[in-house]
């Protein structure tokens, strides 16, 4: 199969067809790339899992253009109009009780969906030209980094799918952020953008999810994610430059990732983060990615930030417990 990447109006009219016959397409949105497929189709819900290597209980999230579509895939709440009105189309996901005609296989075997409304032109070009919702988790192979750009999505899916929606680099850069409605308090199952404060000023009551990860409550929570082609270490920022010099007595050719003030004061290879966490949040994915022409990466610990705490989440799972 031959890969295409287009970004001209009739390659969305194209995609919008290909996924009513049922194939894969990759698109922009403003956190990463889906990977998209008819959310009510099952064998294209098994294509997405097929194509990523994703295990199949590992749900999918559904991208919807505007609140009355809702009612076609779930069963609405005052809750979920309440954070639509408040923060869509934006990378808030939030999970309902499905209705029957969503597939098992679209939501992992789970009772409830997992819904978002994306605010990229282009991804919501896409939905309204197939009509129909579309399921889509990140477009890479499954475990690796997520893509925050076409040729991302290329490097990882090329042969795979027949066509990649160019639309610039992603502006958030990490997922969004998923709350839970179906249980007796908002939970935020995976942190985003959007944090669980806000949506709490919202809803009157909110919270991160503190329990332990057995299952796939949502995408993102139970599996080892975001990880480079390279070992990855977690490091406190007093020993970045010791553990580079240590893995290079070693012979292994390391670079850091860190904020753009923990790199000043580095004399070893740097990937920046950027001054901000909004920075460091929408480079984190591209930084891991470049990290790849290393031999192994080490990124700082901003766990004493409490404003990184979604860009922390990303580099814990991409790290998988490595401490230097």
């Amino acid at each position: 199969m031959t890969t295409k990447i287009g970004d001209k109006k009739e390659d969305v009219l194209l995609a919008a067809k290909l996924l009513k016959e049922g194939e894969l397409v990759a698109f922009p949105t403003e956190t990463v790339y889906g990977l998209g497929g008819n959310a009510l189709d099952r064998e294209a819900a098994k294509k997405i899992y097929a194509v990523k290597g994703r295990p199949s209980d590992n749900p999918l999230i559904v991208h919807l253009s505007k609140w009355e579509d809702v009612y076609a895939v779930a069963y609405p709440t005052a809750q979920a109009k309440a954070l639509y009105d408040a923060f869509c189309p934006g990378p808030l996901t939030m999970i309902l009780k499905k209705l029957p005609i969503v597939p098992d296989e679209t939501t992992g075997g789970r009772d409830t969906v997992a819904l978002r409304f994306p605010s990229h032109p282009i991804a919501r070009a896409l939905i309204e030209a197939a009509g129909l919702p579309i399921a889509a988790p990140s477009a890479n192979v499954s475990k690796h980094v997520s893509p925050t750009s076409a040729w991302h999505v290329y490097n990882d899916l090329d042969g795979k799918i027949p066509l990649i929606l160019e639309g610039g680099d992603s502006d958030v850069g990490i997922e969004s952020t998923i709350v839970d409605l179906t249980g007796d308090e908002p939970t935020v199952l995976r942190p985003g953008a959007i944090t669980a404060e806000q949506i709490k000023a919202v809803l009157g009551s909110a919270d991160y999810y503190h329990g332990e990860i057995k299952e796939a409550l949502a995408p993102g929570m139970k599996y080892k994610h975001y990880s480079p082609k390279v070992p990855c270490y977690l490091a406190k920022r007093e020993k970045l430059q010791s553990a580079c010099e240590g893995l290079k007595k070693q012979g292994i050719d390391a670079v850091v990732i860190a904020t753009e003030q923990t790199a000043k004061s580095l004399s070893s290879a740097v990937i920046s983060l950027g001054e901000t966490a909004k920075d460091a949040q929408h480079r984190i994915y591209g930084a891991l990615r470049d990290a790849e022409k290393f031999g192994a990466a080490i990124i700082e610990d901003l766990s004493d930030k409490k404003e990184y705490f979604a860009a922390m989440d990303r580099i814990k799972k991409a790290t998988g417990g490595n401490i230097l």
